[in-house]
């Protein structure tokens, strides 16, 4: 019924419209739902392109079957000092790891980077992570160095000395110059694969048009980056690390 837990021909319903290029207010009218229902059920079970009703309904009932069953001896969660629904906090929080899943992130890395956004202090500890997830401290030390190696989290020491794992307003920009460095060195390798397989060739001429393609790219994404940086973020703009030689 309108309001409560989407049934599995609800389901069906979803899967069936999206296999139809449908759009998420289309598919919410024709189940009588709000469009943000159908968005949060798609996001966080594989996203439109892998969307599947069967799979989706038993990870529902995997989730709610967690949640009743909370670990013996586990304190109960704090109140939201937002006054925020946890249910729909932890809803989002799901529907944003797909989206990095979707992105290219394996899916660790992508859950460990969506508890560390919509934690209200941007960073938490490995212990912290390890409590949160529910996973080794493995895990999170092989996908804390992941995301580190990418310029999408940042370490900082605590005045007892533990190390605390951030995202920040600098987050993107980094990853975004990250990104752009990357980019040069394919540009770099195309180039010398053109000496290589000779110019007038036509794997040198495939390679040359990558080269020129990624290089125009790579300038025009730095130049964006440059240019809305001050205007997104006046406030710390002094603040923030620049990373340009």
């Amino acid at each position: 019924m309108p309001g409560g837990r989407l049934s599995q021909q609800e389901r069906q319903q979803i899967a069936a419209g999206l296999a139809d290029g449908l759009a998420y207010a289309e598919i919410a009218r024709g189940l009588g739902r709000p469009t943000s229902t159908v968005t949060r059920e798609v996001m966080r079970n594989g996203g439109p392109t892998a969307y599947r009703a069967e799979m989706a309904h038993r990870a529902t009932e995997r989730r709610a079957h967690r949640r009743r069953r909370s670990p013996a001896g586990a304190p109960a969660a704090a109140p939201d000092a937002y006054g925020r629904d946890p249910e729909a906090v932890r809803d989002f929080e799901e529907a944003f790891t797909t989206s990095f899943v979707e992105s290219g992130l394996p899916r660790m890395m992508s859950r460990i980077l969506a508890c560390l956004y919509v934690s209200d202090s941007g960073g938490m500890t490995a212990a912290e992570l390890v409590r949160r997830l529910q996973v080794s401290p493995a895990s999170v030390s092989k996908s804390i160095a992941f995301l580190e190696g990418r310029a999408l989290v940042r370490r900082e020491r605590r005045d007892d000395r533990r190390e605390r794992y951030v995202v920040d307003l600098d987050l993107w920009y980094q990853s975004m110059l990250a990104s752009a460095r990357a980019n040069d060195r394919v540009v770099v390798a195309a180039r010398q694969g053109v000496e290589v397989m000779g110019r007038d060739t036509p794997a040198g001429q495939r390679l040359e048009s990558v080269a020129r393609f990624m290089d125009h790219v790579t300038n025009d994404l730095i130049r964006s980056t440059l240019q809305w940086r001050p205007i997104l973020f006046p406030d710390n703009a002094g603040k923030l690390s620049d990373g340009v030689e």
